[in-house]
């Protein structure tokens, strides 16, 4: 039992490093990430806040890249971000979520292929209105849900051409 057990970790183990190798790679750059026009906490340390908004956004930018051929790089220069909702300054301080406070994200982007030459490039300006008329939200039960779901439609729109078979 325990040469079974053995064997099927170390499957496991070789199996996440071939997918790990197979995905492009992700370059996220956060440019003046102190102008953006919200990614503010409601409760919480503000700064430890947008740390983990910002890696829980490269993580989704690398998951989505796992579609892209392995020898590509993907470079993002994020240069404002507005997450869904507005913070309400009262007594206790909370995210409101309406439909006038939508989602809003800027960046450029470069996709490369190995020698460095660029495949696509472009200056983008996401905004999505209607975030709260989705009738399935992929993500309902993860944080930034509206900001990964807008990002996922720009992807796919954008890279549908190149990605993987």
């Amino acid at each position: 039992m325990m040469k079974f057990i053995t064997c099927l970790l170390s499957l496991t183990v070789v199996t996440f490093s071939i997918t790990a190798v197979e995905a492009a790679q992700v370059e996220v750059k956060w440019t003046n990430p102190e102008k953006y026009t919200d990614v503010d906490s409601a409760e919480g340390h503000r700064q430890k806040f947008k740390e983990r908004t910002f890696k829980n956004l490269e993580a989704h930018f690398s998951k989505l890249a796992e579609k892209l051929p392995e020898q590509q790089k993907l470079i993002f220069e994020v240069t404002n971000l507005d997450l869904a909702g507005d913070i309400n300054y009262g007594i206790k301080r909370v995210r409101i979520i309406k439909d006038i406070f939508s989602p809003r994200m800027k960046f450029s982007y470069e996709l490369l292929n190995a020698d460095n030459t660029v495949v696509k490039r472009d200056d983008v300006s996401l905004h999505d209105m209607g975030f709260l008329t989705h009738s399935s939200l992929k993500y309902r039960n993860e944080s930034l849900s509206y900001e990964k779901k807008m990002f996922d439609d720009w992807f796919k729109k954008t890279f549908e051409n190149n990605m993987k078979k």
